[in-house]
């Protein structure tokens, strides 16, 4: 980063601007450092917070963090090894239970086959410090808080843009990570219909530092209440101690609109101290911008596509989509890209987005259709009758789904993508267990110890392969004449072969599948051009 003393009047250049420090914004900044890019990032707040959101981090997020050296960190940012994953159904928290999906504890759950970083446990407000110390913060490092972006033009050669604290940014590009209402969205003049109705809940974060003790092996990580139509929604357990967030739905119910310490009370059924910290209502929009592009000026996370936080799809969906951008535009950045890589960020990501949306909205319409009798938790022989009836609808409801969903966290595909070669031998195109059909994310397995296929891809285009070939050598120089990072790796493991299911996989910088073959192509020029975007 280049510029005069940060001050009234300094100008600063740099190669991309990031506006917005939530988990989009710092996947964006690492991805960026990862590849050489230079950038610097504004933030309006102070790093302050006072309600933690998202805590679930899903484990292709993690297989990221993994790559840009965080994931131990997030991994062990305090939630406890012992604390049970289960989710429950429950009467009231404490009460009757309806039905408990058993998930162990990150102490016991068992080893995971198909990726080498698990879904973690990390709130926001132990998230944000963390991902910020690891970038640095303003004057050693790159993230200026408490600092806005006033204005900002753009031109065919650059960005300029104004902050508050007086500098002026030049940049080449700017990436908007700038929340669900994002003014830069509405600047640019980018749609973004809802694709559902609105609908408006509570978030009530409370202190209970005796229910856990209390709880004893009735203790879970998500409580679903079955209450009433205000309280049918979960109080999650946010730091495995004290914390806790409960989820009130505001539709036309006169029970959700009582103070705070009633609800929470009215969601526990036994007594217990409790302190309410913070009480905020929320408008949950379902939203995908119509492009994530224009111009210099990209959209990543929330500013380009909102979701239910039914399932944990959301922060997860803005995290890939950092890692798919960022290669790209450090490609454009070193003079290797095609003209079309750029326009592929919203051909790739936005029906990964609409998947994840409708995914969401399905687990929160089954939340929404869930009838709550008011004789429910009664100690009556009519009110046992409706938990069992209930709780036998909950085990073949497809409950699970919610907390179980590899198809959207790890099977999400770009085939299709103007980047990818299709592979017309294919078959089972709707199975997403690990694959290496073009589009796909190339699949882990143990090279040696501790050592994921994952971690061979990143730097560049990675060619694995199997056999030996008289064209990799013509292969290599097809890349390396047109500036594309490139590397051959071969493996000698009929375990990791049989996985790869082709003796060639060409894997793209993010990790997915960008063409696979029987044999090298004799015209690898013309591949070259296509996985980068089109022949400049």
């Amino acid at each position: 980063m280049n510029g005069t003393n940060s001050g009234e009047n300094s100008l600063l250049d740099t190669e991309v601007v990031i506006v917005g420090g939530g988990p989009a914004g710092m996947a964006t900044a690492l991805e960026l450092r990862s590849r050489g890019v230079d950038f610097v990032l504004v933030e309006a707040g102070d790093g302050s917070v006072s309600h933690p959101k998202v805590s679930s981090i899903g484990p292709r997020s993690m297989e990221f963090f993994r790559r840009w050296g965080v994931a131990d960190a997030v991994r062990h940012s305090g939630w406890p090894e012992d604390h049970p994953l289960d989710c429950v159904w429950t009467t009231r928290i404490g009460g009757h239970e309806l039905f408990r999906l058993p998930r162990h504890t990150m102490a016991t759950r068992p080893d995971f086959r198909h990726t080498p970083e698990p879904d973690a446990i990390c709130p926001q407000h132990w998230l944000g410090p963390l991902l910020r110390a690891e970038v640095g913060v303003h004057p050693d490092g790159p993230v200026r808080m408490t600092t806005r972006l006033e204005s900002f033009t753009q031109s065919g050669t650059g960005v300029s843009a104004v902050l508050s604290d007086g500098v002026a940014v030049r940049a080449q590009y700017l990436i908007a990570c700038d929340g669900a209402s994002s003014p830069i969205r509405k600047q640019l003049g980018i749609a973004a219909p809802a694709v559902h109705d609105t609908l408006v809940f509570r978030n009530i974060l409370f202190r209970a530092p005796e229910l856990r003790a209390q709880l004893g092996s009735r203790v879970a990580n998500f409580f679903y209440l079955m209450i009433s139509s205000a309280l049918r929604f979960p109080v999650r357990a946010l730091d495995g101690r004290e914390l806790y967030r409960m989820t009130v739905g505001l539709q036309g119910s006169p029970e959700s609109l009582q103070d705070a310490e009633t609800l929470v009370r009215k969601a526990i059924a036994f007594d217990t101290p409790v302190e309410v910290l913070s009480d905020n209502e929320w408008h949950l929009v379902h939203r995908v911008a119509e492009s994530f592009r224009s111009g210099r000026v990209f959209l990543v996370g929330d500013s380009a596509h909102t979701l239910s936080p039914s399932g944990g799809f959301g922060m997860n969906t803005g995290i890939c989509g950092a890692a798919d951008l960022g290669w790209k535009l450090a490609a454009e950045l070193r003079g290797w890209a095609g003209p079309g890589l750029l326009d592929s960020y919203t051909t790739e990501r936005q029906p990964v987005a609409f998947e994840g949306l409708e995914e969401a909205n399905r687990n929160l319409e089954r939340a929404m259709r869930r009838e709550v009798p008011p004789f429910l938790n009664d100690d009556t022989p009519q009110g046992a009758a409706m938990r069992a009836k209930i709780s036998e609808g909950l085990q073949r409801g497809g409950v699970a789904r919610e907390f179980d969903a590899p198809e959207i966290h790890l099977g999400f595909t770009y085939a299709g993508s103007p980047l990818v070669v299709d592979d017309p031998t294919a078959t089972n195109l709707e199975d997403r267990r690990p694959n290496t059909r073009p589009g796909s994310r190339a699949p882990h397995a143990w090279v040696k110890d501790s050592v994921s296929t994952l971690d061979l891809f990143g730097d560049g285009f990675v060619l694995v392969h199997f056999e030996p070939s008289a064209l990799l050598d013509s292969f290599t120089a097809a890349f390396e004449s047109r500036g594309i990072p490139f590397r051959a790796v071969v493996l000698d493991s009929p375990e990791i072969a049989a996985a790869y299911e082709r003796p060639f996989v060409l894997v793209r910088p993010d990790g997915h599948v960008a063409w696979r073959g029987t044999e090298l192509p004799a015209d690898a020029g013309s591949l070259a051009d296509v996985v980068r975007g089109g022949a400049r």
